[in-house]
């Protein structure tokens, strides 16, 4: 059997993977949703859903500090990993001995193929397809929610502050919402702004994302006093970031959110 990942890389295999390690916190919880908890053997510290699995599986270091003679001696059939979320050399690294399936993930159809490419080299197509459909179900609901378009400032990152472009899945889900990211034509990704910058991007909106920075309510003050006019709002950057099977739950939460921002 051959396989593609999302970086055009063809992986090959004489029979479904019985032992899997995951190393994207978002696809562990997604590889759980596809019943394949017997399978996987290895996560990160990372990987904090299924709650359980922390306890039951095999940590194999963080995202960007993998352990690779951990792995070696969990002799996987099938590592998943992301382009973004991984340290390139330690995948590399792995390339040779074990067959390493990269997500490269910045649109919701991104998330979608990866969700169904999954399925397929696990043996778990159909369910991957319901979830599939289940997530677009939501998104088209959503679509079809009043919304109000509004300057958004989305920060990751407290020190230095970091927001992100549009070459990023968080900000394919802010235009979805039809909210304008105020830093979508940085020339980086994951752009460091000063102060200045943010109080001249004039947002609307500033949302302090829950991750990777755990923003928090003792944050706020801050960027009131330099946007007294914007409202300032802690998210929950899973439902912005997470791009397996917690999509399913990330309309609902944008829905409310909508709604909470509405002007009194």
């Amino acid at each position: 059997m051959v396989f593609k990942d999302q970086l055009n890389r063809t992986l090959s295999f004489s029979s479904y993977p019985k032992r899997i390690i995951s190393l994207v916190p978002s696809q562990t919880e997604l590889l759980f949703h596809l019943g394949l908890d017997k399978e996987v053997v290895g996560v990160t510290k990372f990987c904090i859903y299924p709650t359980d699995w922390k306890t039951r599986k095999t940590i194999v270091g963080g995202t960007k500090n993998i352990k690779i003679d951990l792995i070696k001696e969990l002799n996987p059939d099938l590592i998943i990993a992301n382009k973004e979320e991984n340290d390139e050399d330690s995948l590399r690294n792995l390339m040779p001995i074990f067959p390493v399936w990269i997500s490269d993930i910045k649109s919701l159809e991104d998330a979608f193929q990866m969700i169904l490419s999954l399925g397929k080299i696990t043996n778990t197509e159909s369910t991957s397809f319901t979830w599939t459909e289940k997530i677009k179900k939501q998104f088209k609901i959503l679509s079809l929610l009043p919304k109000q378009p509004r300057r958004v400032a989305y920060l990751i990152w407290n020190n230095p502050l970091m927001s992100v472009n549009q070459d990023t899945f968080i900000h394919s889900l802010l235009e979805l919402n039809q909210w304008d990211n105020c830093f979508k034509d940085k020339l980086n990704r994951y752009p460091e702004i000063t102060e200045e910058e943010l109080v001249d991007s004039n947002p609307e909106m500033v949302f302090l994302s829950s991750e990777p920075f755990p923003f928090k309510d003792k944050h706020i003050d801050r960027f009131k006093q330099l946007l007294p006019e914007s409202q300032v709002v802690l998210v929950n950057g899973e439902y912005f970031s997470w791009y397996g099977s917690r999509l399913v739950d990330s309309p609902a939460y944008f829905s409310s959110l909508h709604k909470s921002l509405l002007p009194n």
